[in-house]
């Protein structure tokens, strides 16, 4: 069974796009947009792990954590429910008071989803939630984080360190449109001075990796602004 993460965020935008970038690394997730939904939320399935913003319309994140103590863990695990504050709020005394309250992890807005998905998974480990299989799907596309494998129609693909990095980055984000820009930034961190031209090239260099015999095209081309990774239609 896949491990089932809570996010709590007031912010549709974020808690849509944290919830679509979770079930695609593999998780089970649901959602709420404040403190009191969020208890019920965990009372109705205990999760394995919530993902809570601080600053929420009713109970800030601290409240909410006191009172998640009280609730059982998904599994009748033992300890209480792992928490990973998500928060605009970066004061020292903020990240110390919600880990002193029993927080396992602080991460400020904006995140990396990467540097966010190894900190959730680090969290599971350590509270005796189950690895599970972390393969990333996109139709017939199967990308392994932790081996870095990837396989299309079960086929093995063999792919330098920057075209993982940027499939991976891909994958992370299928169904969504990427401007150039925001992928050098993620990918290369900018070595490049701002030259989009390498995601161009590195673009073409995957998908003739990718696209082989009458696979359907996974990576496609929004003029004017970048590239989008879609699972192909049945």
């Amino acid at each position: 069974m896949a491990e089932r993460l809570l996010v709590v965020d007031d912010e549709p935008t974020v808690r849509e796009l944290l919830s679509a970038t979770l079930r695609f690394a593999g998780f089970s997730v649901s959602s709420a947009a404040d403190g009191r939904q969020a208890l019920d939320e965990a009372r109705r399935d205990p999760p394995d792990l919530v993902l809570l913003d601080v600053m929420l319309p009713d109970l800030d994140g601290f409240e909410v954590l006191r009172r998640l103590r009280a609730l059982p863990r998904a599994g009748g695990r033992p300890g209480p429910v792992p928490v990973l504050f998500l928060t605009a709020r970066d004061a020292k005394a903020d990240k110390v008071n919600g880990l002193r309250l029993g927080g396992d992890d602080y991460v400020t807005k904006p995140f990396d989803l990467e540097e966010l998905l190894a900190r959730i998974r680090a969290i599971l480990r350590r509270t005796g939630g189950t690895p599970g299989d972390h393969t990333l799907v996109v139709g017939d596309l199967e990308l392994d984080p932790e081996g870095h494998q990837v396989t299309r129609a079960g086929r093995p693909v063999r792919l330098s360190p920057t075209e993982y990095r940027l499939l991976h980055h891909l994958v992370l984000n299928a169904g969504r449109v990427l401007p150039k820009a925001s992928i050098l930034d993620a990918v290369w961190r900018y070595d490049f001075s701002g030259d989009t031209s390498i995601v161009d090239t590195y673009i073409s260099y995957l998908r003739r990796k990718l696209d082989i015999g009458d696979s359907p095209r996974l990576i496609h081309t929004v003029h004017g602004v970048g590239y989008v990774l879609r699972r192909p239609r049945p």
